[in-house]
């Protein structure tokens, strides 16, 4: 039986981009599937080109085909130097591929490459399994060779082939660690073409399957892209703080937008049949506006419809009066615009007006009246935050409150520390002292904040003497925030079994009425009585002899500050307590002017991609949320806010989502998620006190198919300080209050707190209006910083490489030293050490000296531009896609046995580097400890006479001498030195280490 095959039937294209430059092109479709690759023959100069032709290739394993792609690029052959064009590309998932007799031409559309390519056409293929031999397979290309683009490709997909006799790392020095951080590999050997040199394939785990969509509704994103596309890139607005006037003085970070504001506040004399509801519609051109229902007696709207002066097309606005649910108006007022005055803030709004309506046949004398103001303004303007915009025509009444800007303002958050110390006279139930004494009660307290659930170990029997005394003397905490809505529960439990518990006692107290603390003095404990009768209102407790109490130490801990943030990107380190705070040091703008590009999310009446997109920023405990701008792929904004600053080094958080809320078609009471789109982060105190930064900063997101560019967002942020003075003095202050230093918290603490602190905040602005929804919360706040990642980790080690690349460099320059490779650097560097040596008053002021003149050095090429997303310094853009599967699995995993299997052994293959490079340094450091120990007793004899004799050595030779020699010793010429290790270091690496008593 032969073994089943996968077979690519490309068919044909159509409509094809022309290439040539004539109008044409040579297009042919090159396949790669599991490492092999395929091409079709050349069909010169046709945009309509027919193949029919079959590509097949090996299939490792039918199981695995499902987590399997199978890519198929279409390029033009260009004649003249042997290139080639990109003409798309098409991504198949293996779960797609059908079996033989079943097979059906299927029509894709061409994908581009990156944003900036530009690609149309679509391509029919066939893909099924077959058994039967059809055509001979090639693994490479024609020829044999890989390409040198290819090779490129294939690394950065996590693939490498390489011949048998070159070696796969990085160098000697890391090339062990480097190969421990990739991707668990097997070598297998590959079936060779005529022709070819049998090479050596180093395959990694299979591709998972890639949807057409994302799981946000993710349209027309196309993987890859050039770190180019990511750069940040500087742009030149046209700010309102050009023109310096007035009306521009609040609003002088973003461009100043012209609207025409249409109030209506209400109506009176109207006259209807039936006494039914009335609205109001404003209509400007094809825009108009409705407002809600009110009943005929109470006609009073007092709402504002703003239309964008951009999209005025009609010399006249129109107000109606009509009835519900009826096309005809009962009554009609019109303005014309030329006559509409414009408004100059800070003068207050215009005062609205009555005015007299007019029917069909332009009678006044019985259609009422109707009360309207109507001006020209700006964003600026106080009714822009609450208007209704003329672009909302298509969102539901449901969701209009959704797309206003609005300002939130995180709760005050506090620590509550429980401290459980003991408790006496605890009378224990039916079951937990039998007759013989037989069980032993295992006493533990629960304490219960909300959702907020803490226990304290069991009472050791060294404290439990009397069976019913327990002590623990513990201290747990919990997140609560202002105003204090959630009761404190204490109970006291005895553990009957594993899984069973059996409450003996409980109080529940008011967190409202606990004592704040804003230092480290102590609170005065207290008793409280423990109700052991749980009997309902109608029922009469029974009379117990001893009264039963918890000794307990409870307060509201003021001094902290509550992380409710990554620290990395916290944006306020001020206490709890509002008397801990220090003025602030300077104001923070942001103007949120616009965003470009960006892709459509989701599918809106069948026509095709949109977006309805809107802005927040966090900051502080100050969120800010912008209008959203429905169904535009380039929204602008032009929103400006402001906050105060009180530590410089903080980060502001800025993202981009998509509003779900606004759908008309929108099921009711359905919780949609708000898609995102990406997020910027600056920290203030990157930037230059006082200078408007105007910046586009790329939205990049992390896929299950790869790092995509959801489009720019274009910012103009200032930071502005009073007193540089007080600024520069908050660099020598503790980052965080006095407690978390006096009284810290264990790392496990704040990561449990930082969590409940984050659903503390989510619950809290979801139930605002509109909602902030929970998962704009925890995308702005970081929640999944922790989760593990191989690309975080990757990304991790490059950065310590990093790092420690200065001091590689300043071996390697050392030792060039050393070699005498440059003798006259060399000397240069003898004379310096000498005088140094000589004179060692000078050796402290020549570093400071030399660390000063190479900042003042480097001030000429500082960063001019803020910090933005790196795509290679996050590991995203080379990145495998089994990686970014592993990273987006939920918890617990949901992928297959199979999968979970080769993940857990590529994991244990990087533990396994850790671990060995954990274990080298503590044999360093053991045989550093085993100099005095005896465990060697020949080798600490040695060293204690060697410390005897250079004692006395040291006491006769001043110190300066001894260390010129040192290094006139290490510097001494090549040809006076022996290639065997010195006997300090042989003597070293022979001293025993603890790894001897390892099992």
């Amino acid at each position: 039986m032969n073994k089943e095959k996968l077979v690519v039937e490309v068919v044909g294209a159509h409509n094809l981009m022309p290439k040539d430059g004539e109008g044409s092109s040579s297009a042919f479709v090159e396949v790669e599937f599991e490492e092999q690759r395929q091409k079709t023959q050349v069909k010169y100069r046709d945009l309509n080109p027919v193949w029919n032709e079959k590509l097949v290739f090996h299939v490792n394993n039918v199981a695995d085909l499902p987590y399997r792609t199978i890519e198929v690029n279409v390029f033009n052959e260009r004649r003249s130097n042997n290139s080639r064009n990109f003409l798309g590309k098409v991504r198949v998932s293996g779960s797609s591929i059908a079996r033989e007799g079943e097979q059906v031409a299927q029509l894709y559309t061409l994908d581009k490459r990156s944003l900036f390519s530009h690609v149309r056409g679509e391509i029919s293929l066939k893909l099924y399994l077959s058994s039967k031999e059809e055509v001979k397979q090639v693994v490479m290309n024609s020829g044999g060779a890989v390409s040198k683009r290819s090779k490129k490709m294939q690394q950065q997909s996590g693939n490498l082939v390489v011949p048998k006799q070159m070696g796969v790392g990085l160098g000697q020095e890391n090339g062990k660690m480097m190969s421990g951080l990739q991707n668990q590999a097997h070598l297998k050997n590959v079936e060779p073409g005529q022709g070819e040199i049998k090479p050596v394939v180093i395959t990694t785990l299979p591709r998972p399957v890639v949807p057409a969509a994302t799981p946000g509704g993710l349209l027309g994103v196309s993987g890859g892209g050039f770190s180019s596309d990511y750069a940040l890139k500087e742009t030149s607005p046209h700010l309102g703080g050009v023109n310096k006037d007035k009306t521009s003085s609040t609003y002088d970070l973003v461009e100043q937008m012209q609207y025409l504001y249409v109030k209506v506040v209400k109506a009176r004399e109207i006259s209807v049949f039936g006494g039914g509801d009335v609205v109001a519609e404003v209509k400007l051109g094809n825009y108009k506006g409705i407002t809600k229902r009110v009943s005929l007696g109470n006609a009073e709207w007092d709402q504002v419809f703003a239309f964008s002066k951009d999209c005025i097309q009609s010399s006249v606005v129109e107000v109606f009066v009509k009835e519900n649910n009826k096309e005809e108006f009962l009554g009609r007022v019109w303005f014309d615009l030329n006559e509409v005055p414009k408004r100059h803030p800070p003068d207050s709004q215009l005062a609205p007006q009555w005015y007299r309506m007019e029917d069909k046949k332009g009678d006044r004398a019985k259609c009422g009246e109707i009360m309207v103001s109507i001006w020209f303004g700006t964003q600026a303007d106080e009714a822009f935050a609450e208007a209704w915009h003329s672009k909302a025509a298509n969102v539901h009444l449901d969701g209009l409150c959704s797309i206003k800007s609005k300002v939130y303002l995180s709760p005050k958050l506090w620590y509550l520390r429980v401290g459980v110390i003991e408790a006496q006279d605890v009378v224990l139930g039916d079951k937990g002292v039998s007759m013989n004494m037989v069980r032993y009660p295992e006493l533990f307290a629960k304490v219960q904040v909300g959702n907020q659930v803490l226990r304290t170990r069991i009472a050791p029997p060294a404290a439990n003497r009397s069976l019913s005394n327990p002590s623990w003397n513990e201290d747990l905490m919990f997140v609560v925030a202002e105003p204090f809505e959630d009761f404190l529960l204490i109970s006291v439990e005895d553990r009957l079994m594993p899984n069973r518990d059996e409450v003996v006692g409980r109080v529940i107290l008011q967190v409202a009425n606990m004592e704040r603390r804003l230092d480290d003095k102590s609170v005065v404990s207290k008793w409280f009585h423990l109700d052991t009768q749980y009997s309902t209102p109608n029922e009469t407790k029974a009379v117990v002899r001893f009264a039963s109490r918890i000794h307990l130490r409870v307060s509201l801990e003021g001094g902290y500050h509550v992380l409710d943030e990554a620290t990395m990107y916290s944006s306020d380190v001020r206490p709890t307590a509002k008397q801990l705070w220090k003025p602030h040091i300077g104001v923070l703008e942001v103007g949120i002017l616009g965003a470009t590009n960006i892709m459509p999310v989701k599918i809106k009446d069948g026509k095709g991609g949109s977006t309805d997109s809107y802005c927040v920023a966090k900051y502080g405990q100050k969120w800010v949320r912008t209008r959203t701008v429905v169904d535009s792929l380039s929204p602008k904004w032009n929103e400006q806010y402001t906050w105060e600053v009180f530590d410089p080094c903080t980060v502001i958080s800025i993202g981009v989502f998509d509003n779900s809320r606004v759908d008309k078609n929108m099921v009711a009471g359905t919780t949609n998620r708000d898609i995102r789109i990406g997020k910027v982060r600056i920290r203030l105190s990157t930037l230059e006190s006082d200078r408007v930064y105007t910046h586009a900063y790329p939205l990049l997101m992390l896929h299950p198919s790869g790092v995509k560019k959801m489009g720019e967002l274009h910012l103009a942020v200032r930071f502005s300080c009073a007193n540089m003075f007080n600024m520069l003095n908050m660099y020598a202050m503790p980052l965080l209050p006095k407690m978390h230093y006096v009284q810290p918290l264990s790392v496990n603490q704040l990561d449990s707190l930082r969590y409940q602190a984050m659903n503390v905040v989510a619950s809290r602005l979801s139930r605002a209006e509109p909602p902030l929804g929970r998962e704009v919360v925890e995308y702005m706040l970081d929640h999944d910083s922790h989760m593990w990642s191989m690309r975080k980790s990757k990304a991790n080690f490059f950065r310590l490489t990093n790092v420690l690349a200065w001091f590689v460099a300043m071996t390697r320059l050392l030792e060039i030293l050393r070699n005498w490779h440059k003798p006259v650097y060399t000397t240069l560097f003898l004379v310096a050490f000498m005088t140094l040596v000589l004179v060692p008053e000078l050796i402290i002021p020549c570093i400071l000296l030399t660390l000063a003149v190479m900042g003042l050095w480097r001030y000429k090429s500082r960063p001019r531009h803020p910090p933005h997303m790196d795509t290679r310094l996050s590991y995203a853009e080379s990145v495998h896609p089994d990686e970014l599967d592993e990273e987006f699995d939920s918890l617990p995993t949901g992928r297959s046995a199979e999968v979970i299997r080769i993940r857990y052994d590529r994991l244990r293959s990087v533990a396994g580097r850790i671990q060995t490079v954990v274990g080298d340094l503590a044999t360093q450091g053991e045989r550093f400890q085993a100099l005095l120990s005896w465990r060697d007793p020949r080798a600490t004899f040695l060293f204690v006479i060697f410390c005897l004799l250079a004692a006395f050595g040291f006491y006769l030779v001043p110190i300066r001498w001894v260390v010129a020699l040192l290094g006139l010793y290490y510097l001494r010429p090549p040809k006076f030195r022996n290639k065997l290790p010195s006997s300090a270091v042989s003597f070293f690496k022979r001293l025993p280490t603890n790894a001897d008593s390892m099992l």
